[in-house]
């Protein structure tokens, strides 16, 4: 604490990311990264702007990137955002579209970065907790609100609502902002994209960060009605009017060009997330079903920040949360077969002593 600082500094909780360690042979499924690059023509695509233009700035709109994700998605350009992460796009959201007089609805087990920025914009938001078996209630939403945001598929527990609930939510809500974050859709749920047309409330950000193995490079996107995207842009250029430099936006640009290696990639960590489930399971472990690119998991018999600290010991590393509900789980990233293996090995041997 310094003297200097503002009274708002003195108020924030900054959100902790998961654990980068500089560590050789580690087996690190703490934050949720793919664990295959990048496709071949992202590389490529980076590569070819590593020249005497980097001296000149970016496009500020990122009209080509925003013409490319407009059209996979069979949109219109103009019903895009982008932003350096999805992060960043979600913060440009919280100011735009989700500061009102009534609180802010999310639920209370959810990515922990939402109450983080509710402090740093002076947000009123309200908890709403998930059912006994992790779930979403849509009924538990049925209250006075400002806005509603959440992950989907859900963040620790990688439990997918599905579409139809989806919709259902943005009927009961037609004079609220329904921001769903959809970092990790990829890996076996359907987008609430297909719904942007019909709901001029609904906003959906989405990340190249885990699908598309490009956390390093730090694109997200956001896609809804025109008239919210303005509201982004808005807030965009009142902070920063180059979000994204010309590597990133030539990669991520790319990356929606080999769909092949997309799905192949997407399809082999969804394999592999099935059989980690089931061997788990086999361990003694409740494993929650899962739609993400990890799992979330407790044993009965065995305390998960113990379970954690042991598989540390073997080189292995998971991520625990002390939240309340929660505290006796472990979410595991899903690494590569072999990797998900030497998981599967160590917790055979510790849950044996």
């Amino acid at each position: 604490m310094s003297r200097f600082w503002s009274p708002l500094v003195n108020k924030l909780t900054p959100y902790v990311p998961g654990e980068q360690p500089k560590l050789t042979n580690l087996v690190k499924l703490n934050t949720n990264e793919n664990p295959y690059g990048p496709s071949p023509k992202v590389l490529q695509a980076m590569q070819a702007e590593l020249a005497d233009t980097l001296r000149l700035y970016p496009d500020p709109n990122g009209d080509h990137l925003k013409a490319t994700i407009a059209r996979y998605h069979g949109l219109d350009k103009s019903q895009v955002f982008l932003g350096n992460g999805s992060d960043e796009v979600l913060a440009h959201a919280f100011a735009a579209l989700l500061k009102h007089d009534a609180p802010l609805l999310f639920p209370d087990i959810s990515y922990s970065f939402y109450p983080v920025y509710c402090g740093l914009f002076g947000i009123d938001y309200r908890q709403v907790p998930l059912d006994a078996d992790f779930a979403i209630n849509l009924e538990d939403y049925d209250q006075p609100c400002g806005a509603i945001i959440f992950p989907n598929p859900n963040a620790p527990t990688a439990k997918l609502l599905p579409l139809a609930a989806v919709e259902t939510l943005l009927q009961r809500h037609p004079e609220q902002v329904v921001l769903v974050d959809e970092a990790y859709i990829d890996f076996g749920g359907e987008s609430a994209i297909a719904l942007v047309n019909r709901y001029p409330n609904l906003l959906v950000v989405q990340t190249l960060s885990k699908s598309r193995s490009l956390a390093g490079l730090r694109v997200g996107f956001a896609i809804g009605h025109a008239d919210l995207i303005e509201a982004l842009e808005r807030v965009k250029n009142s902070f920063n009017s180059y979000p994204l430099d010309k590597v990133a936006l030539a990669g991520a640009a790319a990356s929606f060009a080999d769909e092949a290696y997309f799905q192949e990639k997407c399809q082999a960590i969804i394999a592999t997330r099935e059989q980690l489930s089931r061997q788990m399971g086999d361990l003694g472990f409740e494993v929650l079903p899962s739609a993400a690119n990890f799992i979330f998991a407790r044993h009965p018999q065995h305390d998960a920040a113990q379970l954690a600290a042991a598989l540390r010991e073997h080189s292995i590393i998971v991520r625990h949360f002390k939240q309340e509900r929660i505290d006796q789980f472990l979410r595991v990233s899903i690494g590569t077969d072999k990797e998900c293996e030497l998981l599967v090995q160590a917790l055979h041997k510790l849950l044996s002593l």
